[in-house]
């Protein structure tokens, strides 16, 4: 039996008719003959799989494939015919098939095991580099451009449920209060000091979502009341109380806890910051610590995925490639999700590099009896390392 190529595989996975309804949102295949959106995702999806660094070695790279095009929806190309692509389709584009592509993974997820009951989400931002003579509009510093990726990131799923991209002077706590940062009553969300900010604290308080962060050294507090923890675990003291400063009682005029917590490991206390009043005092403390899978993933996209080097300069284009990377890290997620493949992200996409263009079923090039997904599958193996 013949299969497509690994590729179109991809390319299957995806959400077709909300690709086609942000196209046609867009308008960016108006007036336009030859390749077309969908032509510019394969070429941009290509160039991440196989970490290619520049339009020369993405041409030379699929012209090793020319039997295979028209299987992938694309014609002869050159370099010129991506880089006006580039700056012509809308990067929103993406970023709406970002969303739907995510929407899909969640629908696979529903029955996954998590340690935490409530839904428990991590807040926090990265900042990409770039040269400010090639990219002019990203000045973050005097002499040093970037820009910077905001991500509420799901710590059940283990992958991005909001994303925003702006220059990388943006402050977090300003963009985490003007964006449209999905909330969930009832779920948790932890952050770190960036985020230290109590008009912030109170929307999320009106919003019934609680918060789990640490405390600046600088906060003054009034004790209301303290609370019995166990002996052992590191814990130090569980406090009821309320922010002293005026003007800062003023914007968060509720109460707080407050859990002073001791690392053996790191022989350093910790101070959490929680409108949570229900949880153990341990639980809080491990939730601060699962915030650390954020940091894993900011690591890991910069490390595996291009969007350090750019095959365009402008903002459009740059925005574009970064938007189909998150793609790309979803359809990665979504094959986990779906199969019995054990290994971690990082080898399943080691594998799908090699095997790009091979004509074999996917299930067949992972080593996998069956495309059955395994019931109940534990979140937790859904690991970037």
């Amino acid at each position: 039996m013949k299969f497509s190529t690994v590729l179109n595989q991809l390319l299957q996975f995806l959400p077709q008719n909300e690709f086609e309804s942000a196209i046609k949102l867009f308008k960016s295949d108006r007036y336009v003959k030859y390749f077309k959106t969908k032509s510019l995702f394969v070429v941009h999806l290509y160039a991440q799989v196989r970490q290619k660094d520049s339009l020369r070695d993405i041409v030379c790279g699929l012209e090793q494939h020319e039997s295979k095009w028209y299987h992938i929806g694309i014609e002869k190309i050159k370099r010129s015919t991506i880089s006006d692509a580039n700056n012509r389709v809308p990067y929103q584009v993406y970023e709406n098939l970002f969303y739907a592509m995510l929407k899909k993974c969640h629908n696979i997820t529903q029955t996954t095991k998590f340690k935490f009951k409530n839904p428990l989400y991590a807040l926090d931002s990265s900042i990409i580099d770039l040269c400010l003579s090639v990219f002019d509009w990203a000045k973050f510093r005097r002499a040093k451009g970037g820009i910077k990726l905001h991500s509420l990131f799901d710590l059940k799923t283990q992958i991005p449920t909001f994303n925003v991209i702006t220059t990388a002077k943006e402050s977090d706590v300003k963009v985490a209060k003007q964006e449209a940062f999905p909330l969930i009553p009832d779920s948790i969300i932890t952050f770190d000091r960036a985020y230290v900010d109590f008009k912030l604290f109170q929307s999320y308080q009106n919003a019934k979502v609680f918060f789990v962060t640490r405390a600046k050294d600088n906060l003054r507090f009034e004790l209301l009341g303290q609370q019995k923890i166990p002996k052992k675990k590191g814990l130090q003291f569980d406090q009821i109380v309320q922010i002293k400063n005026p003007k800062q009682r003023q914007k968060y005029p509720g109460k707080l806890r407050l859990i002073g917590y001791f690392d053996h490991n790191k022989n350093k206390t910790y101070l959490f910051l929680t409108n949570n009043f229900k949880l153990a005092a341990i639980t809080i403390a491990e939730i601060y610590k699962a915030r650390w899978q954020i940091e894993l993933f900011f690591k890991w996209i910069k490390q595996n995925l291009k969007i350090k080097t750019f095959l365009g300069t402008s903002k459009n284009a740059v925005l574009s490639q970064i938007w189909v990377a998150m793609i790309y890290t979803l359809l990665l997620a979504y094959i986990k999700f779906q199969t019995s493949f054990s290994g971690s992200i990082l080898k399943l996409s080691r594998i799908i590099q090699e095997s790009l263009f091979f004509r074999q079923h996917l299930i067949d090039v992972l080593g996998l009896r069956s495309p059955d997904p395994p019931e109940n599958k534990d979140i937790t193996q859904l690991s970037f390392c």
